[in-house]
Protein backbone atom coordinates (compact mmCIF):
# COMPACT_ATOMS: atom_id res chain seq x y z
CA UNK A 1 0.00 0.00 0.00
CA UNK A 2 0.88 3.57 -0.69
CA UNK A 3 0.02 7.17 -0.09
CA UNK A 4 2.26 9.44 -1.85
CA UNK A 5 1.41 10.24 -5.44
CA UNK A 6 3.79 11.70 -8.30
CA UNK A 7 3.35 15.67 -8.37
CA UNK A 8 1.89 14.96 -11.76
CA UNK A 9 -1.15 13.39 -10.13
CA UNK A 10 -1.59 15.88 -7.46
CA UNK A 11 -1.19 18.90 -10.01
CA UNK A 12 -2.72 17.33 -12.85
CA UNK A 13 -3.84 19.39 -15.78
CA UNK A 14 -4.15 22.53 -13.66
CA UNK A 15 -5.24 25.12 -16.14
CA UNK A 16 -2.44 26.55 -18.19
CA UNK A 17 -1.02 30.02 -17.43
CA UNK A 18 -2.16 33.04 -18.97
CA UNK A 19 -2.16 36.90 -18.55
CA UNK A 20 -5.74 36.37 -17.24
CA UNK A 21 -6.04 37.25 -13.65
CA UNK A 22 -8.41 34.79 -12.80
CA UNK A 23 -6.81 31.93 -14.51
CA UNK A 24 -3.94 32.75 -12.21
CA UNK A 25 -5.77 33.02 -9.47
CA UNK A 26 -7.65 29.93 -10.15
CA UNK A 27 -4.19 28.10 -10.63
CA UNK A 28 -2.66 29.33 -7.35
CA UNK A 29 -5.87 28.19 -5.33
CA UNK A 30 -5.11 24.88 -7.59
CA UNK A 31 -1.71 24.63 -5.99
CA UNK A 32 -2.80 25.62 -2.15
CA UNK A 33 -5.32 22.60 -2.39
CA UNK A 34 -2.63 20.31 -3.50
CA UNK A 35 -0.34 21.42 -1.37
CA UNK A 36 -3.10 21.20 1.86
CA UNK A 37 -4.24 17.75 0.44
CA UNK A 38 -0.60 16.77 0.68
CA UNK A 39 -0.52 17.68 4.02
CA UNK A 40 -3.29 15.93 5.41
CA UNK A 41 -2.74 13.14 3.62
CA UNK A 42 -1.00 11.07 6.49
CA UNK A 43 -4.28 11.87 8.76
CA UNK A 44 -6.36 10.81 6.53
CA UNK A 45 -4.90 6.89 6.11
CA UNK A 46 -4.09 7.26 9.75
CA UNK A 47 -8.14 7.62 9.91
CA UNK A 48 -8.99 5.10 7.11
CA UNK A 49 -6.77 2.57 9.16
CA UNK A 50 -8.49 3.27 12.42
CA UNK A 51 -12.13 3.11 10.82
CA UNK A 52 -11.09 -0.31 9.02
CA UNK A 53 -10.00 -2.01 12.03
CA UNK A 54 -13.34 -0.72 14.24
CA UNK A 55 -16.26 -1.68 11.68
CA UNK A 56 -19.49 -1.14 12.84
CA UNK A 57 -22.78 -3.00 10.87
CA UNK A 58 -25.56 -0.62 9.42
CA UNK A 59 -27.22 1.32 12.64
CA UNK A 60 -25.18 0.10 14.80
CA UNK A 61 -22.08 2.73 14.47
CA UNK A 62 -21.88 4.14 17.22
CA UNK A 63 -18.52 4.37 17.56
CA UNK A 64 -17.45 5.71 14.04
CA UNK A 65 -19.89 8.27 14.61
CA UNK A 66 -18.51 9.53 17.69
CA UNK A 67 -14.73 9.35 16.63
CA UNK A 68 -16.31 11.42 13.12
CA UNK A 69 -17.46 14.05 15.58
CA UNK A 70 -14.23 14.37 17.69
CA UNK A 71 -12.13 14.92 14.52
CA UNK A 72 -14.47 17.10 13.26
CA UNK A 73 -14.59 19.09 16.59
CA UNK A 74 -10.69 18.54 16.82
CA UNK A 75 -10.46 20.56 13.90
CA UNK A 76 -12.26 23.87 14.84
CA UNK A 77 -15.91 22.55 13.24
CA UNK A 78 -18.80 23.81 15.69
CA UNK A 79 -21.70 23.65 13.74
CA UNK A 80 -22.52 19.62 13.66
CA UNK A 81 -25.36 17.70 14.61
CA UNK A 82 -25.11 13.93 15.99
CA UNK A 83 -26.86 11.35 16.38
CA UNK A 84 -28.70 11.84 12.76
CA UNK A 85 -30.85 8.83 11.46
CA UNK A 86 -29.22 6.85 14.29
CA UNK A 87 -25.45 7.27 14.54
CA UNK A 88 -25.37 9.43 11.69
CA UNK A 89 -23.53 12.75 11.63
CA UNK A 90 -23.65 16.27 9.74
CA UNK A 91 -21.82 19.59 10.07
CA UNK A 92 -21.52 22.99 8.69
CA UNK A 93 -18.49 24.93 6.58
CA UNK A 94 -19.53 27.87 6.51
CA UNK A 95 -17.81 30.49 3.56
CA UNK A 96 -16.27 34.02 4.29
CA UNK A 97 -19.16 35.00 1.07
CA UNK A 98 -22.28 34.23 0.61
CA UNK A 99 -23.96 31.44 -1.12
CA UNK A 100 -25.76 28.55 -1.70
CA UNK A 101 -25.51 24.93 0.04
CA UNK A 102 -23.21 22.13 -1.37
CA UNK A 103 -23.59 18.56 0.30
CA UNK A 104 -20.99 16.41 0.00
CA UNK A 105 -21.41 12.60 1.34
CA UNK A 106 -19.87 9.98 2.81
CA UNK A 107 -21.29 6.50 3.77
CA UNK A 108 -20.11 4.93 7.19
CA UNK A 109 -20.98 1.34 7.97
CA UNK A 110 -19.59 -2.05 7.46
CA UNK A 111 -20.87 -5.60 6.28
CA UNK A 112 -21.10 -8.93 8.12
CA UNK A 113 -17.83 -10.60 6.30
CA UNK A 114 -14.99 -12.01 8.25
CA UNK A 115 -11.82 -10.63 6.57
CA UNK A 116 -8.82 -12.18 5.10
CA UNK A 117 -6.76 -9.92 3.77
CA UNK A 118 -4.04 -10.29 7.11
CA UNK A 119 -3.53 -6.06 7.33
CA UNK A 120 -1.88 -5.03 10.59
CA UNK A 121 -4.99 -2.81 11.07
CA UNK A 122 -7.35 -5.67 9.72
CA UNK A 123 -11.30 -5.35 11.60
CA UNK A 124 -11.28 -5.83 15.43
CA UNK A 125 -14.67 -6.65 15.59
CA UNK A 126 -15.28 -10.44 14.06
CA UNK A 127 -17.48 -11.55 11.67
CA UNK A 128 -17.44 -7.32 10.53
CA UNK A 129 -15.33 -5.69 7.72
CA UNK A 130 -15.19 -2.53 5.81
CA UNK A 131 -15.17 -4.55 2.47
CA UNK A 132 -16.73 -1.90 0.60
CA UNK A 133 -14.59 0.92 1.37
CA UNK A 134 -17.08 3.06 3.55
CA UNK A 135 -13.75 3.44 6.02
CA UNK A 136 -12.29 5.45 3.06
CA UNK A 137 -15.29 7.46 2.32
CA UNK A 138 -15.26 8.55 5.73
CA UNK A 139 -12.10 8.90 6.03
CA UNK A 140 -11.69 11.16 3.03
CA UNK A 141 -14.49 13.42 3.27
CA UNK A 142 -13.60 14.39 6.92
CA UNK A 143 -9.81 15.09 5.35
CA UNK A 144 -12.07 17.72 2.89
CA UNK A 145 -13.40 19.19 5.62
CA UNK A 146 -10.07 19.77 6.85
CA UNK A 147 -8.69 21.00 4.18
CA UNK A 148 -12.17 23.32 3.28
CA UNK A 149 -11.91 25.24 6.99
CA UNK A 150 -8.46 26.24 5.54
CA UNK A 151 -9.78 27.50 2.56
CA UNK A 152 -13.08 28.95 4.04
CA UNK A 153 -11.80 32.55 2.45
CA UNK A 154 -12.45 30.89 -1.29
CA UNK A 155 -15.58 29.65 -0.09
CA UNK A 156 -19.22 31.25 -1.85
CA UNK A 157 -22.18 29.68 1.03
CA UNK A 158 -21.67 26.38 2.59
CA UNK A 159 -20.48 22.94 2.49
CA UNK A 160 -22.94 20.24 4.51
CA UNK A 161 -20.89 17.36 5.24
CA UNK A 162 -23.28 14.21 5.80
CA UNK A 163 -21.78 11.37 7.43
CA UNK A 164 -24.17 8.95 6.81
CA UNK A 165 -25.09 5.39 8.58
CA UNK A 166 -26.92 2.35 7.48
CA UNK A 167 -25.80 2.78 3.58
CA UNK A 168 -25.91 -1.23 3.23
CA UNK A 169 -29.74 -1.39 4.55
CA UNK A 170 -31.32 -1.23 8.03
CA UNK A 171 -31.35 -4.59 9.85
CA UNK A 172 -35.57 -5.75 9.21
CA UNK A 173 -37.67 -3.74 11.47
CA UNK A 174 -35.97 -0.89 11.68
CA UNK A 175 -35.32 2.50 9.89
CA UNK A 176 -32.13 3.89 8.25
CA UNK A 177 -30.09 4.95 6.04
CA UNK A 178 -30.22 8.13 3.37
CA UNK A 179 -34.22 7.80 3.36
CA UNK A 180 -34.20 8.31 7.28
CA UNK A 181 -31.34 10.79 6.81
CA UNK A 182 -33.65 13.22 4.56
CA UNK A 183 -36.84 12.07 6.67
CA UNK A 184 -34.91 13.60 9.90
CA UNK A 185 -34.12 17.20 7.59
CA UNK A 186 -30.46 16.40 6.51
CA UNK A 187 -31.35 18.20 3.43
CA UNK A 188 -32.48 21.70 5.12
CA UNK A 189 -31.46 24.10 7.27
CA UNK A 190 -29.63 25.87 5.61
CA UNK A 191 -31.20 23.85 2.23
CA UNK A 192 -29.07 22.00 0.09
CA UNK A 193 -29.41 22.98 -3.29
CA UNK A 194 -27.23 19.79 -4.81
CA UNK A 195 -25.18 16.67 -3.33
CA UNK A 196 -22.08 15.21 -4.67
CA UNK A 197 -20.87 11.58 -3.59
CA UNK A 198 -17.76 9.05 -4.29
CA UNK A 199 -17.56 5.37 -4.42
CA UNK A 200 -14.10 3.70 -4.60
CA UNK A 201 -13.95 1.26 -7.64
CA UNK A 202 -11.63 -1.80 -7.59
CA UNK A 203 -11.57 -1.80 -11.34
CA UNK A 204 -9.95 1.44 -11.35
CA UNK A 205 -6.40 2.69 -10.98
CA UNK A 206 -5.87 5.39 -8.80
CA UNK A 207 -5.41 8.71 -10.46
CA UNK A 208 -9.05 8.06 -12.40
CA UNK A 209 -12.11 9.38 -11.61
CA UNK A 210 -15.33 7.25 -13.47
CA UNK A 211 -18.91 9.52 -14.34
CA UNK A 212 -21.44 8.90 -16.52
CA UNK A 213 -24.95 11.05 -17.17
CA UNK A 214 -28.61 9.43 -16.07
CA UNK A 215 -28.46 6.44 -14.42
CA UNK A 216 -25.25 5.23 -12.26
CA UNK A 217 -26.28 1.88 -10.01
CA UNK A 218 -29.74 0.29 -10.48
CA UNK A 219 -32.37 0.64 -8.45
CA UNK A 220 -32.47 -2.01 -5.31
CA UNK A 221 -35.54 -4.26 -4.39
CA UNK A 222 -34.98 -6.95 -1.53
CA UNK A 223 -37.60 -10.15 -1.04
CA UNK A 224 -37.89 -12.47 1.41
CA UNK A 225 -40.22 -15.56 0.63
CA UNK A 226 -41.51 -18.18 3.16
CA UNK A 227 -42.43 -21.55 0.91
CA UNK A 228 -44.49 -23.58 3.32
CA UNK A 229 -45.54 -26.94 2.74
CA UNK A 230 -46.58 -29.97 5.12
CA UNK A 231 -43.26 -31.70 6.99
CA UNK A 232 -43.29 -35.61 6.58
CA UNK A 233 -40.62 -38.46 6.91
CA UNK A 234 -38.00 -38.10 4.23
CA UNK A 235 -38.93 -41.73 3.36
CA UNK A 236 -42.39 -41.12 3.05
CA UNK A 237 -42.72 -37.71 0.58
CA UNK A 238 -45.97 -38.47 -0.60
CA UNK A 239 -47.58 -38.08 3.13
CA UNK A 240 -46.43 -34.57 3.50
CA UNK A 241 -45.34 -31.46 0.81
CA UNK A 242 -42.00 -30.69 0.42
CA UNK A 243 -41.08 -27.36 0.13
CA UNK A 244 -37.50 -27.95 -0.70
CA UNK A 245 -38.45 -29.42 -4.60
CA UNK A 246 -41.29 -26.49 -4.42
CA UNK A 247 -38.49 -24.19 -4.02
CA UNK A 248 -35.94 -24.94 -6.19
CA UNK A 249 -38.64 -24.94 -9.28
CA UNK A 250 -39.35 -21.09 -7.82
CA UNK A 251 -35.45 -21.05 -7.96
CA UNK A 252 -35.67 -22.10 -11.64
CA UNK A 253 -38.80 -20.19 -12.90
CA UNK A 254 -37.33 -16.74 -11.36
CA UNK A 255 -34.63 -16.66 -13.63
CA UNK A 256 -37.50 -16.00 -16.42
CA UNK A 257 -38.06 -12.93 -15.56
CA UNK A 258 -34.98 -11.76 -17.06
CA UNK A 259 -34.59 -14.27 -20.07
CA UNK A 260 -38.79 -14.28 -21.06
CA UNK A 261 -40.44 -11.87 -19.55
CA UNK A 262 -38.27 -8.59 -19.69
CA UNK A 263 -37.48 -7.01 -22.94
CA UNK A 264 -33.62 -8.45 -23.79
CA UNK A 265 -32.25 -5.07 -24.12
CA UNK A 266 -33.25 -3.92 -20.35
CA UNK A 267 -30.90 -4.59 -18.50
CA UNK A 268 -32.65 -6.90 -14.76
CA UNK A 269 -30.99 -9.08 -12.47
CA UNK A 270 -33.44 -11.54 -10.40
CA UNK A 271 -30.83 -13.21 -7.59
CA UNK A 272 -31.37 -14.99 -4.55
CA UNK A 273 -28.53 -15.04 -1.41
CA UNK A 274 -29.72 -17.35 1.23
CA UNK A 275 -31.92 -20.15 1.67
CA UNK A 276 -32.44 -22.00 4.71
CA UNK A 277 -34.24 -24.77 5.50
CA UNK A 278 -34.22 -28.31 7.47
CA UNK A 279 -32.40 -29.93 10.47
CA UNK A 280 -32.48 -33.15 10.25
CA UNK A 281 -31.24 -34.75 7.11
CA UNK A 282 -34.43 -37.47 7.20
CA UNK A 283 -37.24 -35.04 7.49
CA UNK A 284 -38.78 -33.00 4.82
CA UNK A 285 -39.03 -29.77 6.68
CA UNK A 286 -42.59 -27.09 6.91
CA UNK A 287 -41.33 -24.33 5.09
CA UNK A 288 -38.16 -22.94 3.74
CA UNK A 289 -36.57 -19.46 3.56
CA UNK A 290 -35.45 -17.14 0.49
CA UNK A 291 -33.93 -13.72 0.49
CA UNK A 292 -32.61 -11.90 -2.48
CA UNK A 293 -32.78 -8.72 -4.65
CA UNK A 294 -34.00 -7.89 -7.59
CA UNK A 295 -32.31 -4.97 -9.69
CA UNK A 296 -33.46 -3.09 -12.39
CA UNK A 297 -32.39 0.49 -14.45
CA UNK A 298 -35.99 1.38 -15.79
CA UNK A 299 -39.25 2.50 -13.27
CA UNK A 300 -41.74 0.43 -15.94
CA UNK A 301 -39.00 -2.78 -16.01
CA UNK A 302 -38.86 -2.41 -11.90
CA UNK A 303 -42.90 -2.44 -11.83
CA UNK A 304 -42.75 -5.38 -14.53
CA UNK A 305 -39.84 -7.79 -12.49
CA UNK A 306 -42.01 -7.22 -9.12
CA UNK A 307 -44.69 -8.19 -10.44
CA UNK A 308 -43.73 -11.01 -12.29
CA UNK A 309 -41.75 -12.07 -9.25
CA UNK A 310 -44.95 -12.37 -7.41
CA UNK A 311 -46.92 -14.38 -9.86
CA UNK A 312 -44.22 -16.72 -10.74
CA UNK A 313 -43.37 -17.69 -7.05
CA UNK A 314 -46.94 -17.69 -5.86
CA UNK A 315 -48.21 -20.02 -8.64
CA UNK A 316 -45.10 -22.07 -8.67
CA UNK A 317 -45.69 -22.43 -5.12
CA UNK A 318 -49.36 -22.93 -5.39
CA UNK A 319 -48.75 -25.49 -8.70
CA UNK A 320 -47.12 -27.74 -5.65
CA UNK A 321 -49.51 -27.81 -3.00
CA UNK A 322 -47.63 -25.60 -1.16
CA UNK A 323 -47.73 -21.38 -0.05
CA UNK A 324 -45.49 -18.46 -0.83
CA UNK A 325 -45.34 -15.46 1.43
CA UNK A 326 -44.03 -12.71 -0.12
CA UNK A 327 -42.32 -9.52 1.74
CA UNK A 328 -40.02 -6.54 -0.32
CA UNK A 329 -38.18 -3.57 0.53
CA UNK A 330 -37.78 -1.08 -1.34
CA UNK A 331 -33.87 -0.52 -0.71
CA UNK A 332 -34.03 2.45 -3.45
CA UNK A 333 -34.36 3.71 -6.47
CA UNK A 334 -31.62 4.02 -9.25
CA UNK A 335 -28.72 6.31 -8.41
CA UNK A 336 -29.38 8.91 -11.34
CA UNK A 337 -26.98 11.66 -11.71
CA UNK A 338 -28.28 14.80 -12.73
CA UNK A 339 -26.57 15.47 -16.40
CA UNK A 340 -26.52 18.92 -15.70
CA UNK A 341 -24.93 18.88 -12.62
CA UNK A 342 -22.80 16.32 -14.07
CA UNK A 343 -22.02 18.68 -16.67
CA UNK A 344 -20.88 21.60 -14.05
CA UNK A 345 -18.81 19.39 -12.22
CA UNK A 346 -16.55 17.29 -14.96
CA UNK A 347 -14.09 20.32 -15.10
CA UNK A 348 -13.64 20.33 -11.50
CA UNK A 349 -13.22 16.59 -11.75
CA UNK A 350 -11.36 16.84 -14.83
CA UNK A 351 -8.73 19.32 -12.84
CA UNK A 352 -8.15 16.66 -10.40
CA UNK A 353 -6.53 13.64 -12.43
CA UNK A 354 -6.77 15.39 -15.69
CA UNK A 355 -9.30 15.14 -18.48
CA UNK A 356 -7.53 11.95 -19.56
CA UNK A 357 -8.40 10.13 -16.41
CA UNK A 358 -11.78 11.50 -16.23
CA UNK A 359 -13.49 8.35 -18.07
CA UNK A 360 -17.47 7.56 -18.97
CA UNK A 361 -18.28 4.28 -17.39
CA UNK A 362 -21.24 1.70 -18.17
CA UNK A 363 -23.95 1.71 -15.82
CA UNK A 364 -23.54 -0.63 -12.52
CA UNK A 365 -25.98 -3.49 -11.31
CA UNK A 366 -25.23 -2.89 -7.68
CA UNK A 367 -27.28 -0.24 -5.77
CA UNK A 368 -26.70 2.72 -4.02
CA UNK A 369 -29.16 4.72 -0.92
CA UNK A 370 -27.25 7.59 -2.28
CA UNK A 371 -30.35 7.60 -4.98
CA UNK A 372 -33.13 9.13 -2.24
CA UNK A 373 -31.03 12.10 -2.23
CA UNK A 374 -30.92 12.32 -6.29
CA UNK A 375 -34.79 12.44 -5.89
CA UNK A 376 -35.15 15.42 -3.59
CA UNK A 377 -32.04 17.46 -5.03
CA UNK A 378 -29.69 17.05 -7.97
CA UNK A 379 -27.11 14.68 -7.72
CA UNK A 380 -23.73 13.48 -8.61
CA UNK A 381 -22.43 10.14 -8.32
CA UNK A 382 -19.01 9.12 -9.24
CA UNK A 383 -16.26 6.41 -9.31
CA UNK A 384 -12.62 6.67 -7.96
CA UNK A 385 -10.64 4.88 -8.70
CA UNK A 386 -8.63 2.38 -6.11
CA UNK A 387 -7.73 -0.87 -7.40
CA UNK A 388 -4.78 -2.55 -5.74
CA UNK A 389 -1.09 -2.05 -7.52
CA UNK A 390 -0.58 -6.00 -6.34
CA UNK A 391 -2.46 -7.92 -9.22
CA UNK A 392 -2.87 -10.64 -6.74
CA UNK A 393 -4.55 -8.50 -4.52
CA UNK A 394 -7.36 -7.02 -6.78
CA UNK A 395 -10.82 -8.42 -5.41
CA UNK A 396 -14.16 -6.34 -5.83
CA UNK A 397 -16.10 -5.05 -3.15
CA UNK A 398 -17.81 -7.17 -0.80
CA UNK A 399 -15.06 -9.95 -0.97
CA UNK A 400 -13.14 -11.26 2.44
CA UNK A 401 -10.11 -9.88 0.83
CA UNK A 402 -10.66 -6.82 -0.57
CA UNK A 403 -8.42 -4.32 -0.16
CA UNK A 404 -7.82 -0.07 -1.86
CA UNK A 405 -4.46 1.39 -2.81
CA UNK A 406 -4.48 3.92 -0.72
CA UNK A 407 -3.31 6.54 -3.40
CA UNK A 408 -6.68 6.80 -3.79
CA UNK A 409 -7.06 8.87 -1.01
CA UNK A 410 -6.00 12.50 -1.64
CA UNK A 411 -7.46 12.01 -4.84
CA UNK A 412 -10.84 11.96 -3.57
CA UNK A 413 -10.52 14.20 -1.07
CA UNK A 414 -8.91 16.61 -3.91
CA UNK A 415 -12.28 15.59 -5.32
CA UNK A 416 -14.36 16.75 -3.10
CA UNK A 417 -13.09 20.01 -2.24
CA UNK A 418 -12.07 21.35 -5.90
CA UNK A 419 -16.40 20.46 -6.30
CA UNK A 420 -17.68 22.28 -3.69
CA UNK A 421 -15.19 25.42 -4.40
CA UNK A 422 -16.31 25.02 -7.99
CA UNK A 423 -19.87 24.51 -7.68
CA UNK A 424 -20.62 27.28 -4.87
CA UNK A 425 -18.49 30.05 -6.83
CA UNK A 426 -20.67 29.10 -9.75
CA UNK A 427 -23.69 29.45 -7.86
CA UNK A 428 -22.73 32.27 -6.02
CA UNK A 429 -22.11 33.68 -9.19
CA UNK A 430 -25.44 32.98 -11.09
CA UNK A 431 -27.80 34.52 -8.10
CA UNK A 432 -26.19 37.88 -8.38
Amino acid sequence: MRWALPAAVLFAALPALSPSASRCRAEDLDGRIAKLVEEITPSVIEWRRDFHAHPELSNREERTGRVIAERLREMGITELRTGVAGHGVVALVRGAKPGPTLGLRADIDALPITEETGFEFASQNPGVMHACGHDTHTAMLLGAAKVLLALREEIHGTVKLIFQPAEEGAPPGEEGGAALMIKQGVLKNPEVEAIFGLHVATELPPGKIGYRHGGMLAAVDRFTVTVTGKQSHAAMPWQGVDPIVTTGHILTAIQTIASRKIDARQPVVVSVGIIRAGEAWNIIPDDVHLEGTIRTHDADVRKRAVAEFKRIVTQTAAAHGAEAEIVLDDYGPVTFNDPQLVDRLKPSLARVVGQENLVEVSPVMGGEDFAHYGREVPGCYVFLGARSSNPEAVHRLHHPKMMIDEAALPVGVRAHVSVALDYLREAAAKEK
